[in-house]
């Protein structure tokens, strides 16, 4: 059996397989709600043959929100809207699923990236953002405000009430976003904070919300829901978050029961010098994975049914998780099974679907 057909677990989640998709956002929501479009996009998603589908970073309070577009998990209207779309993925496949919560920080109130994708004036639709320190993400855009004693505790609040609605849905995976620049990657940077109380300065500081956060999520919600984090492992800037500092941050989270790492990079400044390329963010999971007992999950530029077996037999990570090339191929998993000679889940209603020759890679989804 091929590494990435083989059964696994995260936390007491079990997996059939090691194909993740990962977070990807939609920008498609209506006050946080979900519509008819995530219905349309997870059901593909769903019907893909995947192990686990991870739900788009989701927003915990209205100013999270990267775009008016986000979707959000903050009220009873938003947990209703997301219902309709859980239970009709479930009335149909078994797929694993699970939610990325998160805030989008200094990095909210954008228009959407087919309009632009540059911050909304406060006439334009915009809303006042926050951060740790009042340090605009790019220059000309509106400066955050300076979350406070008493806000941080409110924005803990807000993760675990949002998580505590993601598990009334039936996610049986909760994924903590602090990648890409949004708020708790802002924390963890030193370019981003630079506060001067607990919760700025050192790495001990930088680290404190992301764990108090993770540890309140972790207590909220039942043993047998894994709940990991994804982070980014550098900043791709001199001076900022680096692999070392990802390192001792997937430690602590380990010792406080995380499920696993979910590595990413990048996003946090507009200065970030990227070196793009097939897995190019492989080798940063791979060190992780070195030096921490729990799984990690590979992404970036993944594409192949052989790069990613390769990728889990060299031990860059113990799963791989795929955003665009499971936007423009939604049944990747079927043809890497049919690459790797292997099996994959597929509806009865698909199963004719099957080319010549390669007969018998897809099996029913109800056996």
């Amino acid at each position: 059996m091929s590494h990435l057909f083989s059964p696994s677990q995260l936390g007491e989640l079990k997996l059939e397989n090691r194909i993740v998709i990962a977070p990807m956002c939609q920008y498609s929501a209506t006050e946080g709600c979900a519509s008819s479009w995530h219905r349309i996009h997870l059901g593909h998603l769903a019907l893909s043959g995947a192990g686990l589908l991870i739900l788009e970073a989701t927003a915990v309070e209205p100013r999270g929100r990267i775009s008016p577009g986000d979707l959000g998990l903050w009220d009873a209207d938003n947990e209703a809207a997301l219902k309709t779309v859980v239970d009709d993925i479930r009335a149909w496949s078994p797929i694993r699923l699970g939610i990325q919560l998160g805030h989008a920080g200094r990095k909210a109130s954008c228009s959407a990236p087919w309009q632009g994708g540059e911050q909304l004036p406060l006439s334009g639709g915009g809303w006042q953002t926050i951060a740790p320190s009042p340090l605009a993400y790019a220059p000309g855009e509106q400066p955050p405000s300076m979350l406070d004693t008493a806000a941080l505790e409110q924005l803990k609040t807000a993760f675990v009430a949002s998580a505590e609605r993601a598990v009334r849905l039936g996610f049986e995976l909760i994924e903590l976003h602090a990648a890409h620049g949004y708020l708790l990657h802002q924390f963890l940077s030193p370019l981003s904070n630079q506060r001067q109380d607990n919760y700025g300065g050192s790495l001990e500081n930088r680290m404190r919300l992301p764990l108090e956060i993770f540890e309140a999520v972790r207590k909220a919600v039942p043993a047998a829901i894994p709940v990991g984090v994804r982070l980014s492992a550098t900043d791709w800037v001199e001076g900022g978050w680096d692999e070392a500092q990802s390192v001792v941050f997937s430690q602590q989270l380990e010792t406080r029961g995380c499920a696993y790492i979910h590595v990413s990079s990048g996003g946090l400044s507009p200065d970030q010098q990227i070196s793009v390329g097939p897995g190019y963010q492989l080798p940063f999971a791979r060190h992780i994975r070195a030096q921490i007992g729990i799984p990690v999950i590979g992404v970036g530029l993944i594409t192949d049914a052989h790069q990613a077996e390769a990728a889990l037999t060299q031990g860059d990570a113990d799963f791989i998780a795929l955003a665009r090339a499971m936007l423009y191929d939604p049944r990747w998993p079927w043809h890497a099974a049919a690459a790797l000679k292997e099996q994959a889940h597929a509806p009865a209603q698909y199963l004719r679907s099957e080319p010549h020759g390669l007969k018998g890679t897809l099996t029913d989804t109800s056996s």
